[in-house]
C-alpha cells in the first residue's frame, strides 16, 4: 500500500446516498450526535476560525526538537544525528515541513478531538509521519477501553489495518480513553448560536433601515425643496466629503437617531459569544482581538498566560504522544521530544540583558548558565571560548605571558 493512499485530504469514496453504516463518518455521528459539516460550518464563524488559528499557529511555528541528555554529566543539547531529529524539526515527510505537519495536526486535534499519522520505519528506523484524517479512522477493541487496532478507510474506500505501534494518536481530553473530544462538537450550542447571531446581523444589515442622520421639518416639505435636499445629499455622500455642511431646506433641522436597542443588544451578544469561543479554546479575550484595556499595557504577562495555560497542556500531548509511538522503551532516559517556547516567553530587551547577566554571574551572583548557553538563548552562535561556568570578573582566555 503506498503512502499516496494516506494524503490526509483524501476521502472514502461511497455511491451517491448511500452510507456504510461502519462508516467512520456514520460511526461519529452516532457517537456525537454531529454530522460530518459540523466543523466547515463552524470555521465560518470568524470568531472559531481566529481561535483555531491562533492555537494551531503558535504550536507550528515553535521548535519541536528531539533532545539528549548525556548520561556522564547530565548535560542536555539537541540529539542531531536522532532520525527523528530531522523529522520533529524540519521535514516530517515527502511533501510536508514540519511546520505544516504540526499545524495540520493540532488543527484536527482541535476539531475533532484526535490526530493520527502512520509511522514509517525504515531498518527499524522512524524515517516519516503520514498524517490520516480522523474522519477515516475508527478504533476497534476487544469490549473494553483500550485500542487493540486502528481501521482506516483510504481514497480508494480500502479497509487497512494498522496496530497501535504503527500510528502516532494525539488524543485531546477523553471521557473514555478511546478518542479525545472535540471542542467544536462539544460547543455545538455556543457555536451555532454565534453563527445565527451573525446571521441575524447580516440581515439586519441587508433589510434593516440603518440611518447616520435624520431630518425633522416644521411642516410639510415642498416637493421642490425634497428635490433639492436630496441632490445636495447625493452630492455629499462618500468619505471623501466627510465632515462637509450640508445646505437644509425650509426651517429643516437635523438630529442623530440613537442606535437602537435592537442593534446594540445585538453588538453586545456577539462580544459575549467571542469570548465564550475564545474560552473553549482556551485563548484570552485581548488575543480574540476584542476591545479590552489590557493588550498593551500586559501584553506580557498576557501572553506568559497564553502559554502555560492555553499551549503548554498541548506540549505535553504531543510530547508525550511521540515518545510513545516512536521511541523505544530503553532510549526513554535519553532521548525526548521537547519544545522551545522560549520565542513566546521572551520578555523585553532590557528584560532579556538583566536575566542573562544575573545568569552569567554579574553584581556578585554565582554564575549558573554559560557564555555559550547565553547565545544560544538569543540565537547566536557558539564561540569557541564560551564554555564553563565564569564568575564575575574573571575570564576563561589563557592569560598571555612574556
Amino acid at each position: 500500500m503506498g503512502i499516496r493512499n494516506w494524503l490526509p485530504f483524501t476521502r472514502a469514496t461511497k455511491p451517491k446516498g448511500q452510507v456504510a453504516l461502519d462508516s467512520p463518518e456514520f460511526l461519529e455521528f452516532v457517537r456525537t450526535g454531529m454530522g460530518g459539516n459540523s466543523v466547515e460550518t463552524a470555521l465560518q464563524n470568524d470568531a472559531v476560525l481566529r481561535a483555531v488559528d491562533l492555537v494551531t499557529g503558535s504550536i507550528a511555528m515553535l521548535p519541536l526538537e528531539m533532545m539528549r541528555r548525556s548520561e556522564s554529566n547530565g548535560k542536555i543539547g539537541p540529539a542531531l544525528d536522532h532520525p527523528l531529529y530531522n523529522l520533529l524539526r524540519y521535514q516530517t515527510n515527502p511533501w510536508q515541513t514540519a511546520h505544516e505537519f504540526k499545524a495540520l495536526m493540532q488543527g484536527w486535534l482541535l476539531m475533532h478531538g484526535n490526530a493520527y499519522a502512520q509511522i514509517v520505519r525504515t531498518l527499524g528506523r522512524v524515517s516519516s509521519l503520514i498524517p490520516i484524517d480522523p474522519r477515516n479512522v475508527s478504533i476497534e477493541t476487544d469490549g473494553g477501553m483500550f485500542p487493540l487496532r486502528y481501521r482506516v478507510t483510504t481514497q480508494r474506500n480500502e479497509s487497512v489495518v494498522l496496530q497501535p505501534g504503527d500510528i502516532l494518536h494525539l488524543r485531546g481530553f477523553s471521557v473514555d480513553a478511546e478518542k479525545g473530544v472535540s471542542r467544536i462538537q462539544k460547543a455545538g450550542a455556543i457555536i451555532q448560536t454565534a453563527n445565527q447571531q451573525q446571521i441575524a446581523a447580516q440581515s439586519l444589515y441587508e433589510k434593516g433601515v440603518i440611518a447616520g442622520v435624520a431630518f425633522k421639518h416644521p411642516g410639510q416639505i415642498t416637493a421642490e425643496a425634497f428635490a433639492r435636499l436630496k441632490a445636495s445629499l447625493d452630492t455629499y455622500a462618500g468619505a471623501q466629503n466627510a465632515g462637509r455642511a450640508v445646505l437644509l431646506e425650509e426651517g429643516m433641522s437635523r438630529e442623530f437617531p440613537p442606535a437602537t436597542a435592537q442593534s446594540s443588544q445585538m453588538f453586545e451578544m456577539g462580544g459575549q459569544l467571542t469570548e465564550r469561543i475564545g474560552r473553549v479554546f482556551g485563548v484570552p479575550r485581548p488575543l480574540m482581538f476584542m476591545d479590552d484595556t489590557s493588550w498593551g499595557s500586559g501584553i506580557e504577562q498576557l501572553a506568559m498566560l497564553f502559554v502555560r495555560f492555553g499551549l503548554a497542556p498541548w506540549f505535553s500531548v504531543w510530547e508525550q504522544g511521540i515518545t510513545r509511538a516512536c521511541l523505544p522503551i530503553q532510549d526513554r532516559g535519553v532521548f525526548y521530544p521537547d519544545f522551545d517556547e522560549r520565542e513566546l516567553l521572551r520578555g523585553t530587551l532590557k528584560d532579556q540583558g538583566e536575566f542573562l547577566a544575573r545568569a552569567l554571574g554579574s553584581g556578585g551572583h554565582r554564575p549558573w548558565m554559560e557564555v555559550n548557553e547565553a547565545r544560544d538563548h538569543v540565537g547566536l552562535g557558539r564561540h569557541e571560548q564560551g564554555s564553563g561556568l565564569i564568575a564575575a570578573g574573571e575570564s576563561n582566555v589563557p592569560s598571555q605571558t612574556a
